[in-house]
């Protein structure tokens, strides 16, 4: 063969060899599984509350052995704290063919991703019972496309109260602000209330969906005479902290919340589950079932970890002696 010949042949195949390395590409960047992250709350980059959420995720993902754009890519659907927006955003990810939704935010996102879909598996994180919503079957058996961590949210609102009664022992009565739209709202109403009776404190119920009914609740507190604020677990309370703690420290009145987002807001105190940690977890899970596992198959993991943080200069201001009981019991105290 001629050295043209063979320079002709070498030129050739190199083309041909060119022409293949994108198709090959493309093929492998198909061939990666897409998790749709579906999310009550405001994008990350836009809101300083969700960001330790959705890198404790990302944490989990990485420890299963899993990084966006490496091996996995994560699509994010934010609803911008209007869970109205989810139904759609759910139906999206569908389109999308997703490997998997992750469902965050509460059981809103859950629940809308449970409506769109009954064969892409689900990992949720939710604060109420999520047999109760039905979300699963059981705990330990959760059949269907779904599962999760339940981050007890909603059943630590009795414990709330006796905290805040330990603070504020002399307080007779506590209003509850509550989002009537949420699906725990009547299972988390009864247990306040059956506690209250516990020991002998009056509950004032408050319920609250939009902001207009947030700024209402103001002028409810000072109708209504109360002597202390509880707010509910509820992502659109949270997505609200900021409103939600100004109505407090415009009547002066000791509050207690579900998460420390408040807290870290300039709230009094908060008591609940570590949400980073739940986060943390449905990213493990995430991890398992990209590998092969089935979501019927693993139990709904149960939050263990639990937390109450103390402002010190709200206790200070309003003014309040936190008891040293309480200090002990801190996991974390804000100066």
């Amino acid at each position: 063969m001629s050295a043209q010949l063979k320079r002709r042949s070498f030129i050739t195949l190199l083309g041909g060899a060119a022409a293949t390395w994108p198709l090959a590409a493309r093929a492998q960047q198909s061939a990666m599984p897409v998790i749709g992250f579906l999310s009550s709350y405001a994008a990350e980059r836009f809101a300083p509350e969700t960001q330790p959420y959705a890198a404790a995720f990302r944490k989990g993902l990485s420890e299963a052995g899993f990084s966006d754009g490496h091996n996995v890519t994560i699509e994010y659907r934010w609803a911008e704290n209007q869970p109205s927006r989810l139904p759609v955003l759910a139906a999206e990810l569908v389109d999308r063919k997703v490997a998997l939704i992750v469902a965050t935010g509460g059981s809103v996102s859950a629940l809308a991703a449970k409506a769109a879909t009954s064969t892409i598996p689900i990992v949720f994180t939710t604060g109420g019972d999520p047999v109760a919503i039905g979300l699963v079957a059981s705990l330990n058996r959760p059949g269907g496309n779904a599962t999760g961590v339940a981050v007890l949210a909603t059943a630590l609102a009795a414990k709330r109260l006796e905290i805040m009664s330990e603070l504020a022992p002399k307080m007779s009565n506590i209003e509850f602000l509550v989002n009537p739209d949420n699906a725990s709202a009547a299972a988390e109403i009864s247990d306040v209330e059956a506690a209250a009776r516990a020991i002998g404190k009056q509950v004032v119920i408050l319920r609250a969906s939009t902001e207009r009914e947030i700024e209402m609740a103001s002028a409810a507190l000072v109708r209504q005479r109360v002597e202390g604020l509880m707010i509910a677990a509820d992502t659109f309370f949270e997505g609200r902290s900021n409103q939600i703690v100004e109505l407090a420290a415009q009547q002066a009145m000791p509050a207690i919340y579900p998460t420390r987002q408040f807290v870290t807001a300039g709230g009094l105190m908060s008591y609940g589950s570590s949400i980073t940690d739940g986060y943390r977890q449905v990213g493990l899970y995430a991890g398992r079932i990209l590998k092969g596992d089935k979501p019927a198959d693993l139990p709904v993991m149960q939050a263990t970890k639990f937390e109450l943080v103390i402002n010190l200069g709200i206790a200070k201001a309003l003014p309040l002696q936190v008891p040293d009981k309480l200090l002990a019991l801190a996991d974390e105290v804000i100066e």
